[in-house]
C-alpha cells in the first residue's frame, strides 16, 4: 500500500510540472492541443494539460537583428559590389509568425537579398555610394510590406558595407587622389590670386597718396611764391609811393620825375616776378629816356669846361 501511495504521489508530482508552465518576460508560448493551435500563452503562469497539450513553439517579442551574409550584387553600369546588410525586425503576432511561413528567419533573409538585387541594380556604382539612405528606406518598405502577413514589423535596414572589386577602388582612390590635387591646385591659385590682387590694390592705393600729396605740396608751393611776389610788389608799391611822396615834397621838374619812375620800375622788374606790365601812360616816359641822357651828358661837359677855365 504505501508502494502505491509512493508512485501515485510521483505521478502527480510528474504530471504537475508537466501541466505547470511559466512563461517569461517578452516571451509567447504557442500551445497545441492534439496538434492543433489551441492558444498563445503570454508572460505569467500558464496551465496545460499534460500529454494532451504541448507547447510548439516559444516565439520573443524583443527587436531581433539579422545579419544578411554579403551578397554580390551587379550595378546598372555592369560593375560587381559586395553589399553586407543588417536587418531589424520585430514579431507583433505570434501566430502567424509560426503558422504563416516555415522559417521566418530564412523568408526574411531571401526577400532582403532578392530586393537588395533589385533596388542596387537599377543604380550606377557611384549612385550607391551616395545613396545608402535611400537604399536603406525602400529596403525597409518593402520588407515591412512583405512581412506583414507574417505578424512581423522591420523597423530598420542598415547597409553595413559596399565592397567594390580591388581594380574598381584602386581606380576609385586614383580618382579622389587627383580631384584632391585638383582642389589643392584649384585653393593655391585663388591665393597667389588674391594675394596679387591684394599688392596691386595697395600699390594703387599708394600711388594714389602720392599723387595727392605732390599735388597738394604743388598748390601750397604755388601759393607760397604768389604770396612772395605779393608781399615783394607791396613793398616795391611802398618804395615808389615813398619816393613819390620825396620828389613832391622837393618839387622836382619833369625830367626828374620820369627819371625815378624808370629807375622804380627797374626795380620791381628785378624782383621774384618775372613779368611787369607797364601802363600807356609811362611808355611817354619811356621815349624820352634818350633826351634825358642827352641833356645830363651835356650838363656833365659844361661843368668839365667851367672847370678847365678856371685852371
Amino acid at each position: 500500500m504505501a508502494v502505491f501511495l509512493i508512485i501515485l504521489l510521483v505521478i502527480i508530482i510528474i504530471l504537475a510540472i508537466a501541466s505547470i508552465k511559466v512563461v517569461n518576460q517578452s516571451e509567447v508560448y504557442i500551445i497545441e492541443r492534439l496538434g492543433k493551435f489551441q492558444k498563445a500563452a503570454d508572460a505569467g503562469l500558464t496551465i496545460i494539460v499534460p500529454f494532451i497539450d504541448r507547447v510548439s513553439s516559444v516565439v520573443l517579442l524583443k527587436e531581433q537583428t539579422m545579419d544578411i551574409p554579403p551578397q554580390g550584387v551587379i550595378t546598372k553600369d555592369n560593375v560587381t559590389i559586395r553589399i553586407d546588410t543588417v536587418v531589424f525586425y520585430q514579431i507583433t503576432d505570434p501566430v502567424k509568425a509560426v503558422y504563416e511561413i516555415q522559417n521566418l528567419k530564412k523568408g526574411i533573409e531571401y526577400l532582403a537579398i532578392t530586393t537588395i538585387r533589385d533596388i542596387v541594380g537599377k543604380m550606377d556604382l557611384d549612385e550607391t555610394f551616395s545613396s545608402r539612405d535611400s537604399i536603406n528606406y525602400q529596403l525597409r518598405s518593402i520588407l515591412d510590406e512583405a512581412t506583414d502577413k507574417w505578424g512581423c514589423k522591420v523597423n530598420r535596414v542598415e547597409i553595413q558595407d559596399i565592397n567594390p572589386p580591388e581594380d574598381i577602388r584602386d581606380a576609385m582612390e586614383k580618382q579622389m587622389n587627383a580631384e584632391r590635387n585638383k582642389r589643392a591646385l584649384i585653393l593655391e591659385a585663388e591665393a597667389q590670386k588674391q594675394s596679387e590682387i591684394t599688392v596691386a590694390e595697395g600699390k594703387k592705393q599708394a600711388a594714389i597718396l602720392e599723387a595727392e600729396a605732390e599735388s597738394e605740396s604743388q598748390v601750397k608751393r604755388a601759393e607760397g611764391e604768389a604770396k612772395a611776389i605779393r608781399e615783394v610788389a607791396e613793398a616795391k608799391a611802398k618804395e615808389i609811393e615813398m619816393v613819390y611822396g620825396a620828389m613832391m615834397d622837393s618839387k622836382p621838374d619833369e625830367k626828374l620825375v620820369q627819371l625815378k619812375s624808370i629807375e622804380a620800375l627797374k626795380d620791381i622788374s628785378s624782383g621774384e616776378a618775372n613779368k611787369v606790365f607797364i601802363p600807356f601812360e609811362a611808355t611817354s616816359a619811356l621815349g624820352s629816356i634818350g633826351a634825358i641822357k642827352e641833356v645830363l651828358t651835356d650838363d656833365k661837359k659844361d661843368k668839365n669846361k667851367n672847370n678847365e677855365n678856371k685852371k
